[in-house]
Order: structure tokens, then sequence, then C-alpha cells
């Protein structure tokens, strides 16, 4: 029954931060604006990259999860906790280190022009949805590698001592690991994509690649039409709520049940060709992301010596806030970790976070001074929108821990705080740590509704990025940006390896 109240109160808590700002800026707009032709070409165009991206991402992402599970060689562990870099990446960042690799004087057009090859245009479609799997090809890795990693060894063993061939190990334990996996994964995505923001606005090339996010950003910025925005906010939330509900409709629930959490080594897949093929994929997925992060440390590298106390300031509250974003989220996310409660967390990444600042602001003014609460608004924003990961990458092992000791712990008249330290918390550390990662490092690198709210006593270290590009310091900029990319990848690797030490 205590459990139950918990669930209601945080469900409730995330349904009245995401409507809550929508219904505030509705009610200042008086009602919903009319939709320009613009609008609806902006609609396809969102609809259209976004399903081309999670597509890809999911798609590429299996042969590489199911690699790095089959393999062990020197430095998996280093290369695993590289490979979520580019998601965490603040985007202005990443787009530039891709920008060094496929734009116009970038890597690769320099290639194609030594050998006399046709160059390769970024902006447009086919750029944005490049930059998206560039993004949210490692999210959907580390997911289905934790499930890979989630399948009892004792199966694997079975299978092995029934020999059975690689296409039946496949069919009868991978496929449904997909099957429960993938779809989340990809409404994740999805719903990422929706919501595309920097990547459009850098790498669109123009009109005719505008997202729904770019329309609300003219409809409020240039226009200030409210009513518009809201309305254009509340479709975005309508089409990500139908791809989490068809995804939780096509998932399948069930898991492989309980094991002894023997670690025992892979039998499968020991062949030379097999060896090849995952070798092959963990190369090109490794170049794909890595390199673009080499030329933003190589390029960024001298602007350390520029940076100033400011920065450093700037970096001490990005620090605070993304441990208290984390701590908040994992609390939050714990008694959510149910389909349902997986299906409301995903309104909290479809809503516009510039609706969300804007409604924040009204409720906010009558009552305090707004820029005084910049860094808990902040951190508050950064627990929802981490929200939905923490839950996509929760959810599933928590639910195969219900079903495996939920009747055991009733037999044995276990408390909620008892099942909690004794059971599920201590199952759930590898997926709790990656969660607890990523939301850490998103935290970091977010800009979104600080740069409504700062003053120059409250910015954060991506917020100093955006002021020192924009006061055209570029080496300070790249050295703020090394910086921000370390102190990510840090509280990552951090949270991440605790929770697989030991594990």
């Amino acid at each position: 029954m205590a459990q139950r109240a918990v669930t209601i109160t945080a469900g409730s808590a995330l349904a009245l931060l995401t409507l809550g700002p929508i219904a505030v800026v509705l009610i200042r707009a008086e009602g919903f604006g009319a939709l320009r032709p613009g609008d609806l070409a902006a609609l396809r165009f969102t609809l259209w990259q976004a399903l081309l991206s999670g597509l890809f991402s999911c798609v590429f992402a299996v042969p590489v999860a199911r690699a790095l599970a089959r393999r062990r060689f020197a430095g998996r562990g280093v290369l695993v906790a590289l490979l979520g870099a580019p998601f965490i990446l603040p985007v202005i960042v990443a787009v530039m280190g891709l920008l060094a690799v496929f734009g116009g004087a970038g890597l690769v057009n320099a290639a194609l022009a030594a050998l006399g090859l046709p160059r390769f245009d970024i902006y447009g479609l086919h750029g944005v949805v490049l930059a998206h799997v560039f993004f949210n090809l490692p999210l959907a890795t580390r997911m289905l590698l934790q499930g890979w990693l989630a399948i009892p060894s004792e199966r694997l063993r079975l299978a092995a001592s029934l020999g059975l061939t690689p296409w039946a190990q496949f069919r009868v334990l991978e496929w449904p690991l997909l099957l429960r996996i993938l779809p989340g994964a990809f409404a994740v995505i999805f719903v990422i994509c929706l919501t595309s923001f920097a990547v459009a606005l850098t790498l669109g090339g123009g009109p005719r690649a505008t997202t729904v996010e770019l329309a609300i950003y003219q409809a409020m910025r240039f226009d200030f039409d409210l009513g518009r925005a809201a309305l254009l906010a509340g479709m975005q939330l309508a089409l990500a709520l139908t791809a989490g509900m068809v995804a939780w409709r096509v998932s399948l629930g069930a898991g492989f049940g309980a094991g002894l959490d023997r670690v025992q080594p892979r039998w499968d897949g020991q062949g030379l060709l097999a060896r090849l093929w995952d070798g092959l994929w963990i190369g090109l997925v490794a170049v794909f992301l890595l390199l673009p992060l080499a030329l933003v440390v190589w390029r960024g590298a001298p602007g350390l010596l520029m940076l100033g106390p400011d920065t450093f300031r700037a970096a001490g509250h990005s620090l605070v806030v993304a441990l208290c974003s984390t701590a908040l989220c994992l609390i939050w996310a714990l008694p959510l970790a149910t389909r349902r409660g997986e299906l409301l967390a995903l309104s909290a990444i479809a809503i516009s976070p510039l609706v969300l600042g804007t409604g924040l602001f009204l409720i906010l003014r009558p009552f305090v001074n707004p820029f005084s609460m910049a860094l808990p608004v902040t951190g508050l924003v950064n627990a929802l929108m981490a929200l939905p990961f923490a839950l996509r990458i929760l959810r599933p092992e928590a639910e195969e821990i219900r079903a495996d000791y939920g009747r055991l712990a009733a037999t044995v008249g276990l408390t909620p705080g008892a099942w909690a330290r004794l059971v599920l918390l201590p199952r759930l550390r590898r997926p709790l740590g990656f969660a607890a990662g990523l939301t850490a490092a998103l935290a970091m690198g977010d800009l979104g509704v600080i740069a409504l709210f700062a003053d120059p006593d409250r910015a954060t270290l991506p917020l100093q990025v955006y002021r020192l590009m924009g006061s055209y310091q570029m080496e300070a900029a790249a050295g703020a940006s090394l910086l921000l990319l370390c102190l990510s990848l840090g509280l990552f690797w951090l949270m991440d390896r605790g929770g697989r030490v030991g594990a």
C-alpha cells in the first residue's frame, strides 16, 4: 500500500510538471493559435527524420551490442564507456566535431577530393539523420548491451550443452531480448528526434529541413505567438505519446527468469568468421563515434590555458546541478519503473524545452525572482528530462526482479524498505549505475532553461561556452568545451563503473 502511494505521488508530480507549463502558456495566450502552411511541412519533415534516425540507430546497435556482449579484449571497458560519449556531449560541441569530419573542410571531403570523387554535403535531411544517429546509436547500443549481459549464464550454458546452432540460439535467447528492448529504445530515440532543435538549426540547411521545435522557436522568439507555440507543443506531445503507446503494445515483457549471478564465458561465436564480423562492427562504430570526439579534444587542448575564474565557477555550478539532478531523477525513477510509468515519462522529453522554460518563468514570476531560482529550476528540469532515459534503462530489469522474487518477498513478509535494500537495489546495481552516469552527464551538458533564467553569477558551463562563442573567444570556447567534455565523461565513467564493479 505504501509503495503504491509513492508510485502515485511520483506519477502525479511528473504529470503536473509536464502539463502544467503548457497550461500556463495556454492561459497566457488565451487559447491555441492557428497553424501556418510551413508548420505542416515542418511536421512532415520532423516525422520522417525521426523515423529514419530511430530506425538506423536501433538497426546498427544490434550487431554492435551483440559483438560487445560476446567479446572480451584489452580496453573493452574503456571503449564501452567512450562509446557513450556522443550521446552525453553538448549538442553544439558534438556538431562541431561532426563538421570537422563531414563538413565542407572536413576529413571526409578532403579524402574524397584527393580521390577525385564528388564532395559530401552534410546539410539537409541526410546531415540531420547522420547527426541523430551519431547521438543515439550509443544509447541504443548500451540499452541492448545491458539486456544481453542480463541473460543468465545458466541459459547460455544450457544452450551450449544442447549444441544449439548460432541461428537456434539467436531465435531462442536473443530474439526475445530484442523484442523486449528494441521497441522502447526506438520510442525513446524517436521522441528525442521529434524535439530536435540545435541539430536541425545547424545542419538543416534551410526551410525545407525545419523541425517542429524550430517552428516553436520562431513562434516564440520572432512572432511571440504563444498560442501557436502551445499548439505545436501539444502536437509534439501527442506524437510522442502515440509512439510510446505503440512501443508499449508491441514489446514483450517476459524475461529469462532468475539465475545464480555466475559469470560464465560465452561459448557462441568463437569461429573465425564470427570474430571477424564482431571485430568489424566494433571497429566501424568506434571510428564513427570517436573520431569527431578526438577532433574536439585536439582543437580544445590549447584553449584550456585561456580559461578564467568565471569558467571554473560555472563548472562548479554545473557539477552541483548535475549531482542534484541525478539524485532526484533516481529517487523519482525507482517507483515509476513500470511500463505505464515509462509511457508517462515519455512526455517529459516530448515537451518543448522552450515552452517548458517559458511556463516555469510565468509560474515563478509572481512569487520569486526567477533569476534567483536559476540553478534549482535547472536541476529540476534536468532530472525531468533525464527521467525517460533512466526508466528505459531500469524498467526491464526492475520488472524481471519483481516477477522473479516478488512472490518470495511477499511470502517471507519483506517490508518495502527491506525489499528495496535487500533485493531491488543490489540486483539493479548495474543499470542503476548506467542510469546515474547518463543523467549526470546529460545534466552537465544541458543548455536549456538556464539560458532563460541565468544571470552572470549563476551561469553553468554550457552557458559559459555559449557566451564565449558569442564574444568571439573561440579558443577559450574550445577549451571550455573540452573541460565540459572531460567533466561529463568523468561523471559518467565514475557512476557507470561504480555500478558495474562487483555487480
